[in-house]
């Protein structure tokens, strides 16, 4: 609305701007303005709003991309003014200085232009580079991957406050939910539908700093949405959010930094030490000879030896170690005694 307020006033300002000049009797005009000031007036303001039409095609501008050109133009043409001087007492009595001083006003600002545009990232002490935004809260970015919007649990974790930093969707990220979403599997429909439902709840949720970030690197095309992942991470020094096992080994060797969902969940989980009881109800065999397995409330898996009898029946597991990675945990222990189903109602 802002800008639709200040095109206005400035198709207002420059029709005022034209009829004034063209009225001017202080001003030596060409003689065609006297004779046609209507058709002048018109030329003018379509020059003038040439320019906003211009604006409107290009809605998203790169700040960083507009300070290169207009610093590598300006440090182009001061050195070629300096160059111009420093040659002149060689090229004043030779034929060839109007070509040399045209060439050099041409080629330096475009050598600085280019050069500036392929290292804009590796330079970091132009002002151009200072960028002119919101006040981002707390440290490096947070790039969410697809499954970690599939799995959901991002949206119960940033409603704990946890997360105080930015947190980016790439575009590549949205496409591929947006394919899954799209998929024919019913099941692949429905988890890429969960994802676009997380999404959006994330949005609408006031204390979360989210969104849309443009991938557009030529570079990045061609490679697979983890890789581009791990190479944009890199680039904005940011933390993946995952659950996925390998994209979770892929940007570690990378030196990227993840923040595994199932890390942080197993992180929350109380602890099992040895020689602890649990209760459990023995829901199937285990792989091994005489191992049944159940689960806790958490979904933990519980395998408890001598007990693949027992199916369908509750029993008091006694802890003897516990096995715990990003895949998940897992809790070995022996059995302790079997509750009668007369004294304790089995559970569901």
């Amino acid at each position: 609305m802002l800008l639709i307020i200040i095109r206005v006033m400035y198709a207002f300002i420059c029709a005022g701007a034209a009829a004034t000049l063209i009225n001017s009797r202080s001003v030596v005009l060409p003689p065609i303005v006297d004779e046609h000031p209507f058709a002048t007036f018109v030329v003018l303001m379509l020059l003038t709003q040439s320019v906003t039409f211009i604006d409107t095609l290009f809605p998203r501008k790169r700040l960083d991309l507009i300070s290169a050109i207009y610093f590598g133009l300006l440090i182009g043409t001061l050195l070629a003014y300096l160059l111009n001087v420093a040659l002149q007492p060689v090229l004043a009595n030779s034929g060839f200085g109007a070509f040399a001083t045209t060439l050099i006003v041409i080629v330096l600002p475009y050598i600085c232009i280019t050069l500036l545009l392929q290292t804009k990232d590796d330079f970091r002490f132009v002002i151009p580079y200072v960028e002119f935004a919101k006040e981002i809260k707390g440290g490096r970015p947070l790039l969410l991957d697809s499954s970690a919007l599939i799995d959901g649990r991002i949206a119960d974790v940033t409603d704990t406050h946890i997360f105080d930093t930015e947190i980016l969707v790439p575009s590549f990220v949205l496409e591929e939910v947006q394919d899954i979403a799209d998929s024919n599997d019913k099941v692949r429909r429905m988890r890429g539908r969960r994802g676009l439902d997380v999404l959006t709840k994330l949005q609408q949720n006031p204390n979360v700093d989210i969104r849309m970030y443009e991938v557009k690197e030529k570079d990045l095309e061609g490679q697979s949405v983890d890789q581009r992942l791990v190479a944009l991470g890199k680039r904005l020094g940011g933390r993946i959010v995952t659950n996925d096992f390998n994209l979770n080994k892929v940007a570690s060797v990378q030196g990227v930094d993840v923040v595994n969902l199932n890390d942080v969940a197993n992180a929350l989980k109380p602890r099992y030490l040895p020689g602890e009881n649990l209760r459990i109800r023995v829901i199937r065999e285990g792989e091994a000879m005489g191992q049944g397995v159940g689960y806790l409330d958490d979904g933990t898996m519980v395998v408890c030896e001598q007990s693949s009898a027992l199916i369908g029946k509750e029993i008091d597991v006694i802890v003897t170690s516990v096995l715990q990675n990003s895949a998940g945990r897992m809790i070995f222990g022996r059995l302790g005694s079997v509750v009668s189903p007369m004294n304790q109602p089995a559970r569901t």
